[in-house]
């Protein structure tokens, strides 16, 4: 969902569509091809770094508990999650689900609830205990209808501003709290020749998720909720007011950033070519792997006036109607809301636990943070990252936001974002 559309993108569901034909074609009987193997297809997007160590932790933990019940990983690489959500979709539509599938919490889960592919996880969750395991906001975006659909494996925060611990402390800065300050420190970075703010948007959704933490901030976690509901209009004020300031912010970015992806902007604020970055906590793993130190080399406050909101990115995995070994499913996702999975797969992936009951003392300073955040603060879900609306509105937002960032007309702005608004009934 975050790739402009073109010929890669025809590219990907062409070959989707040739994947999904050679799954169906082995496959005997309605089960598909998770039938015929008679083993767990484990579907994701994880495929490198702290993702795929994190996702063998898991698989590992899992083993020792089940050592007769066989994993398939069938992680499909490339496109930020795009090329394997092709995939997902033509296999879903084809009657040949995966076991199950790693999909963000919110909308993009509800995608397959309401299309009637899903099967409801109330008896699970009751069957682990799991009441009060996880806050009611995030068992919130995996429910349908009162039923629960999913269980979410990690979370990551999107309201986070990543700076260079050098650069403000040799330029005598704080990081910024308010929006005020923000830009008083980007006059004074800017004035030194340094970039204040490094953004990579080449693939769209990072500008997006810089204008999601601005509304946030302007509307509140409750408005904010209710921009996707259609309750608060895209033309109130607090918006107008927030696409004011991004347009400002703009004005202080590298001139490469159409060029770039998010890896790259975090690797300039890594070398000291920039100052700060907005970017979700994924950038925490990025530094991590090429060697700097949280509270070192580099910092981390929440964006500017988003204190005691928490914008949640979560990875969720549900049961698909019609699979083979519904049972064992079960047990691979008791596995995903259990302390020892959870404990395992985060402190690799870089992300926290969704579960509020796990070992702290596996986890870093950062994210020792992050899991205090997460249990105190108000959670709300990210518009960019496919929780917050549907994709055909996302969809929408990615492009306005695209030509604003080009021609920062906020008027015209506003009236895209009203129009794509409609997508919201839908």
């Amino acid at each position: 969902m975050f790739k402009r559309l073109g010929m890669f993108a025809i590219a990907v569901l062409v070959l989707a569509a040739v994947l999904a034909g050679c799954s169906n074609s082995k496959s005997s009987g309605s089960g598909g091809s998770s039938s015929e193997k008679g083993k767990l297809e484990i579907f994701s997007w994880w495929t490198a770094g702290g993702e795929a160590d994190g996702l063998k932790a898991l698989i590992d933990d899992f083993h020792k508990k089940y050592p007769d019940i066989k994993i398939e990983n069938e992680a499909v690489a490339g496109g930020a999650g795009s090329n394997a959500k092709a995939v997902l979709a033509t296999r879903m539509q084809g009657g040949d689900p995966p076991s199950t599938f790693q999909v963000h919490g919110g909308a993009e889960l509800l995608t397959w609830v309401k299309a009637g592919k899903m099967e409801a996880l109330d008896s699970l969750y009751k069957k682990n205990g799991w009441d009060g395991k996880f806050p009611k906001d995030l068992i919130d975006m995996v429910s349908y209808n009162g039923k629960i659909y999913a269980v979410p494996v990690d979370i990551h925060r999107g309201n986070v501003l990543w700076y260079n611990k050098k650069i403000f402390e040799d330029n005598g800065l704080e990081p910024p709290k308010t929006f005020d300050d923000f830009f008083k420190v980007a006059d004074k970075l800017k004035a030194k020749g340094i970039t204040p703010l490094a953004i990579g948007d080449k693939d769209v959704w990072e500008s997006t998720m810089v204008f999601e933490n601005i509304l946030l901030a302007k509307l509140g976690p409750d408005k904010y909720r209710q921009l996707w509901t259609g309750e608060v209009p895209f033309d109130d004020p607090a918006v107008k007011e927030a696409a004011d300031i991004f347009k400002k912010m703009l004005n202080y970015v590298n001139a490469d950033h159409s060029s770039l992806a998010w890896q790259d902007a975090t690797q300039l604020v890594a070398d000291g070519k920039a100052a700060m970055n907005i970017m979700g906590d994924w950038a925490k793993g990025y530094f991590t792997s090429k060697g700097l130190k949280y509270d070192q080399d580099y910092g981390a406050v929440v964006t500017p006036e988003t204190d005691g909101m928490f914008m949640v990115i979560t990875d969720t995995f549900g049961l698909p109607k019609g699979v083979s070994k519904p049972d064992q499913v079960k047990k691979f996702l008791t596995e995903l809301g259990s302390v020892d999975g959870q404990d395992a797969f985060n402190p690799k992936k870089g992300s926290i636990p969704a579960r509020t009951d796990t070992d702290v003392s596996k986890y870093d300073d950062y994210s020792k943070k992050a899991m205090e955040d997460f249990k105190s603060n108000s959670l709300t879900p990210s518009l960019a990252h496919g929780s917050a609306a549907p994709e055909s509105f996302l969809t929408k937002v990615n492009q306005a936001v695209n030509i604003f960032v080009t021609q920062k007309n906020v008027a015209n702005f506003i009236q895209a974002l009203k129009d794509a608004s409609s997508q919201l009934k839908q």
